[in-house]
């Protein structure tokens, strides 16, 4: 079973979307879904998968908190920039931020956690010296957002992962 299905939940949740997406449980549509569960469950293997090794799971939890507190942080400042709360114009830029993270599920999980926040994204980040580079929609203090990714983000991650 494991040799055709090597991801099973992967499976299953691919058959899922695709029912939705269709709004059917159409028998050619059940079939569909579960060709494409297998089949896509099987390319996942030419990934190179590993599963991540999470070493403090409870950071994650730490982690999480700050996170949700400041993406609500944000949310707010975005509807003072949007409603035009502040009377000042915003003023956007890049961010360099050198990492010493080089966990890819930490770097992912990282990129989600910028991109969640309203008013930053993740723009590029160069492997070979681990320098993220983030944009913001209100730059203020560049030394604030340095502080923020790797004290709040990085370092936790860090544990995490590493």
């Amino acid at each position: 079973m494991k040799r055709l299905f090597p991801f099973p939940f992967l499976a299953v949740m691919l058959m899922g979307l695709w029912l939705l997406l269709n709004q059917s449980l159409a028998p050619l549509d059940l079939l569909i879904g579960a060709v494409l569960g297998a089949v896509l469950s099987r390319v996942m293997l030419l990934l190179d998968p590993n599963p991540p090794n999470i070493k403090r799971p409870k950071a994650i939890v730490r982690l999480f908190f700050i996170v949700a507190y400041d993406v609500i942080r944000s949310n707010f400042a975005m509807a003072r920039i949007i409603l035009r709360l502040d009377r000042r114009k915003p003023s956007s830029g890049f961010v360099n931020i050198p990492l010493q993270m080089r966990n890819r599920y930490g770097l992912a999980a990282l990129a989600t956690i910028i991109t969640s926040a309203p008013g930053t994204f993740w723009a590029a980040y160069d492997t070979r010296s681990g320098v993220l580079t983030i944009h913001v929609l209100d730059l203020v203090d560049e030394a604030h957002w340095l502080k923020t990714i790797k004290w709040r983000y990085e370092g936790l991650l860090m544990e995490i992962f590493e």
